[in-house]
């Protein structure tokens, strides 16, 4: 089983938008949104990241920068490899690079019933900062808002 993260890629694209669209609660950015995330010239700047299971793209991950903070945007692992780490390999590896970048603090918001999610991110040391009433629709409920203090000293 060979798994790796790296860089998401134009070729990625069609299974990145083949996941997202499969999640009910993923965001479903227009194909733009997600080569703008790769654009190095893009503002804001972000970090777009996959993870590959045998060459094949199972989920991905995109964070905007503005250092010393950024900002989880999306992350998303396809149903069929949901419950083996991914998602946490791909936070891991998105933590490195922000690390790497002098970002000192990493925020995002979750859905309050999301409860895989808010584990993961608690594990990962990130703490809640805060809830916007009925800020999801369709259920409408809260979002949480979790914020991670990083130290950035080599």
């Amino acid at each position: 089983m060979a798994i790796e993260v790296r860089r998401m890629r134009a070729g990625d694209l069609g299974r990145v938008m083949e996941i997202a669209g499969s999640l009910r609660h993923a965001p479903h950015w227009p194909e733009s949104a997600y080569m703008a995330a790769m654009d190095p010239e893009n503002t804001p700047r972000r970090i777009s990241l996959v993870v590959e299971d045998c060459g094949t793209a199972v989920g991905f991950v995109v964070a905007s920068l503005v250092p010393p903070e950024a900002e989880l945007e999306t992350i998303a692992v396809a149903v069929e490899a949901q419950r083996r780490g991914l998602g946490g390999m791909l936070l891991e590896a998105l933590l490195v690079e922000l690390r790497g970048k002098q970002v000192g603090e990493v925020s995002l918001e979750v859905r309050a019933t999301n409860d895989a999610a808010l584990r993961l991110y608690r594990g990962l040391g990130f703490v809640e900062s805060g809830r916007r009433a009925g800020y999801y629709a369709d259920p409408e409920e809260d979002a949480v808002l979790m914020r991670l203090l990083m130290n950035t000293a080599g």
